[in-house]
């Protein structure tokens, strides 16, 4: 068993949902206080594609994300992330599976679960989102499906929330 804490990098979802959902501001503060603990101990993180997703809503997690957790969205600008995407960018083509607008909706160079991907691969992170592992799905690649082809860890909030021993 690995000594060091295991560090967790933030799809898309883990903010919206949690914002819309289950965790919004006016009741559950100590969520997001928990995430930028958590952040500000080095165990979590997301990156700047998913801040720029968070950016087209004109709500309240818009204003925690660019006020209060500005600072943990890392940049994908870098070349370990370039190579990592590099590496999954030629796998979506080549898997029959998926119909081609789900390979070219991955491809996008906006896309941000195809760099929350490269990013956890170039880092060794494990990826935190609310998708699900699909084996039959055609019409889109969930982040979970590439996770299994390139080994890459993967939960959903609940899950690294009780692996952090988060507790409200």
């Amino acid at each position: 068993m690995n000594s060091l804490p295991l560090k967790y990098v933030l799809d898309s979802n883990v903010f919206m949902e949690a914002s819309r959902r289950y965790y919004p501001f006016d009741f559950a503060k100590p969520f997001w206080n928990g995430l930028l603990s958590f952040s500000k101990d080095g165990l979590l993180c997301s990156i700047d594609k998913v801040l720029y997703e968070i950016k087209e809503g004109n709500d309240e997690l818009k204003n925690w994300a660019e006020t209060e957790y500005v600072n943990y969205f890392q940049s994908t600008k870098v070349e370990n992330v370039f190579k990592a995407y590099s590496s999954l960018v030629p796998w979506a083509q080549t898997q029959s599976q998926y119909v081609q607008i789900a390979k070219d909706i991955f491809m996008e160079k906006d896309n941000a679960d195809t760099w929350v991907l490269a990013f956890a691969l170039a880092t060794d992170l494990t990826v935190v989102t609310h998708e699900v592992f699909d084996p039959n799905i055609k019409k889109r690649i969930p982040i979970p499906n590439v996770c299994l082809a390139f080994d890459i860890d993967y939960c959903d909030t609940f899950e690294m929330l009780r692996r952090l021993q988060f507790s409200f």
